[in-house]
């Protein structure tokens, strides 16, 4: 499986050990297990050492041959995750933006706490239609999708219940620099800004800014993150949307969004910051 998911390689790599593992205490070497199941001897070594993807079958087979069929099941869910752990753009879009959209709308409804940071752009949360439908036609032209603009921005707008339903709670970290990027035009870009300011008095939401003099020295921007709960993280890649499971990178993501809120600015200085940001808009439509 090839990835630029160093969380990808090492889950594979922790499935291989898993299976090396069993093997050993069947007692059983590498090569009569290739022979018996009929694999050439370098595939079971490939798949011990997370260089090969063993497929559901292979597991299979390689369990019952070391007498413990009853543990495939759990081996191949963990084989499932890994192969979830990042997805190209182009198979995730390939049949339009809307499906994309859709397939993230569970895991919103279940997460209780978001955490969000975003060094580039204002996230889905808290976007109105117009900055939606800005980014995902600039999607749709880079990407080659099929034109389905409009059904996908509906889709996003949709999700955005959750702010205001349930209890769900939504921690958002901005770079200043966000509030920069013109995003759709100058009437685009200050009808978001102007949204941001309302939003971040929702009961559910707490925005932070970072602003731009702050000292990066502890903490410098690093890639935009989603951290659902504390079982999830996903981050946004040129080539592809990237899952991460693995508790101690959690953590890492954890600890980042931390230092990063100890550097931002909230409430009155927040909405200064804002409001700064509008007013240079307006200035620059004359």
């Amino acid at each position: 499986m090839a990835s630029p998911s160093s969380s990808a390689r090492e889950a594979l790599q922790a499935l291989g050990r898993r299976l090396r593992e069993i093997r050993i205490d069947a007692n059983i070497t590498g090569r009569r297990l290739g022979g018996d199941v009929g694999w050439h001897e370098s595939k079971v070594s490939k798949i011990e050492h997370g260089k090969t993807t063993p497929t559901p079958d292979d597991i299979r087979a390689w369990c019952a041959r070391c007498g413990v069929p009853e543990q495939a099941t759990e081996l191949i869910a963990s084989l499932h995750a890994v192969e979830g752990m990042f997805v190209e753009w182009r198979r995730m879009e390939r049949t339009g933006l809307r499906q994309a959209q859709q397939q993230v709308v569970p895991l919103w409804e279940r997460t209780r706490s978001f955490r969000i940071y975003n060094p580039r752009l204002i996230p889905g949360p808290v976007q109105t239609r117009a900055y939606i439908a800005a980014l995902l036609t600039g999607l749709a032209a880079r990407r080659s999708i099929p034109d389905d603009i409009e059904a996908a921005t509906q889709v996003r707008l949709d999700k955005q219940r959750v702010v205001h339903e349930g209890d769900h709670r939504f921690a958002i970290l901005l770079e200043e620099s966000v509030l920069r990027f013109p995003i759709g035009g100058p009437e685009t870009m200050a009808g978001q800004l102007g949204y941001l300011l309302t939003a971040s008095s929702f009961p559910s939401v707490s925005l932070g800014i970072v602003p731009l003099d702050a000292d990066r020295s502890t903490m410098w921007p690093v890639e935009g993150f989603w951290m659902f709960d504390d079982e999830t993280v996903t981050a946004e890649l040129v080539s592809g949307h990237l899952t991460i499971t693995q508790p101690h990178e959690i953590a890492m993501y954890a600890d980042a969004f931390r230092r990063l809120a100890d550097l931002a600015a909230y409430g009155a200085d927040a909405r200064a910051l804002i409001t700064r940001a509008i007013e240079a808009v307006d200035h620059s439509r004359g």
